[in-house]
């Protein structure tokens, strides 16, 4: 396990970028699948250590009014069976995840699209007219280990502001977790 910092080239204001994936429902998605003030697109996966230490928090998120959390996993199958899309759908079954979407990025085109490059990387979108717009991209807590407990919760402060329709002006840094396996 490689820890990987996130380096998006995406920018605050700019548009969320378009995808069409698969879920483990077996329904097709797109940015247009959700209705919510806030769109948290998570590239995640179920083998790396910090992405399982996060499950929790964004599955509580994910029961919040006016917000979607879309999890993305773009990793090799091959190469990692455990983030194989039949056991992305156990994970789902068995509650390990509980996201609005748990979503199959298998030519990680999506990942790259977004400038994911660790797992978990969360991009938080607002809701402007038709389109979402980057509110905030960064850490999700301020536990930098997976075994380490947080106690301050920037995902939530950004999603805070984009309820109240202020800018996020947090940045406590990129996000950390495993380097994306790309197939």
């Amino acid at each position: 396990m490689a820890l990987q910092e996130s380096d998006s080239e995406l920018e605050l204001g700019d548009p969320a970028p378009d995808f069409e994936l698969p879920g483990v429902d077996g329904e097709t998605y797109t940015l247009d699948s959700f209705d919510a003030d806030a769109l948290l697109v998570v590239f995640t996966c179920n083998h790396c250590p910090y992405a399982q230490a996060k499950f929790d928090l964004l599955n509580d998120i994910a029961t919040e009014d006016g917000v979607a959390v879309v999890g993305i996993n773009a990793n090799d199958a091959e190469a990692y069976p455990e983030d194989s899309f039949e056991k992305m759908r156990d994970a789902v079954e068995e509650g390990s995840v509980a996201y609005d979407a748990y979503l199959r990025d298998g030519t990680a085109d999506v990942a790259r699209a977004y400038g994911a490059v660790c797992t978990p990387d969360p991009f938080l979108f607002r809701r402007e007219g038709d389109e979402y717009r980057l509110a905030y991209h960064g850490r999700l807590d301020d536990a930098l280990g997976p075994d380490e407990e947080a106690t301050e919760f920037y995902v939530r402060q950004a999603i805070d502001s984009v309820h109240a329709g202020e800018d996020v002006t947090l940045d406590p840094g990129p996000s950390r977790g495993c380097g994306i396996k790309w197939p």
